[in-house]
């Protein structure tokens, strides 16, 4: 497969080939519904190309062999970047670079986002006072020691939260930030827990344990 067709969708490029069921399982995790077609595995509005080898120029010689999965559109553009937020998160699972418009990225690079708990009702100050403590000057933003959690409405429906639909009558985000992943995680499975939301990763990919917001030893 030519780099230019790579470069048509965005890309996770991975150090070794993923093994098919493994890539599934991660893809699931951003969307419960995807299923395998043939080769390749299909999902909201986009198709995850086999693994291909690829060039190691396609991430500039940062990795010594290059698989390259290709996130096509299938019919018009994703919403919600689901796209390239697919082939982060996969290459964040799989120890590898993302490729989005020929710029190259290290997904476990990134600093200052953390996981967020979606809820299917927005809920009130009385209901995480048990875990979030309100600030005076600003409704929608709680702390939890040095935890940040900002209440927001939640853009679009990612896939991952298909569950909360059917009972959702507004969507609502909890995002937390801080410095400790494990800590971060940890509080949004409290959260989670307590009023009935689901945990994503910064990419939307479903988070069942704090670990899941470390990149792969």
């Amino acid at each position: 497969m030519a780099k230019r067709r790579l470069r048509t969708g965005p890309t996770a490029a991975l150090p070794a080939k993923p093994d098919p069921a493994e890539l599934l399982r991660i893809v699931q995790l951003a969307d419960p519904g995807a299923r395998k077609d043939g080769d390749d595995i299909v999902a909201t509005d986009v198709r995850i190309c086999a693994p291909v080898e690829a060039d190691t120029d396609l991430t500039g010689g940062e990795l010594e062999k290059v698989w390259a999965v290709r996130v096509a559109a299938e019919g018009p553009l994703p919403l919600d970047f689901f796209d390239r937020y697919l082939a982060e998160g996969i290459a964040f699972r799989l120890k590898g670079l993302a490729v989005c418009r020929g710029e190259v990225s290290d997904p476990a690079d990134e600093e200052n986002a953390g996981p967020a708990v979606i809820l299917p009702v927005r809920p009130t100050a009385e209901e995480l006072a048990p875990l979030l403590e309100p600030q005076e000057d600003d409704e929608f933003t709680f702390t939890a020691g040095d935890i940040k959690a900002v209440l927001v409405p939640q853009k679009g429906q990612p896939p991952a939260v298909q569950e909360l639909l059917p009972f959702a009558t507004e969507l609502t985000a909890i995002e937390l930030r801080g410095d400790e992943q494990v800590k971060l995680g940890t509080l949004a499975l409290e959260l989670s827990e307590a009023l009935n939301g689901l945990v994503v990763d910064r990419w939307r990919f479903r988070v069942d344990s704090a670990e899941d917001l470390l990149p792969p030893a």
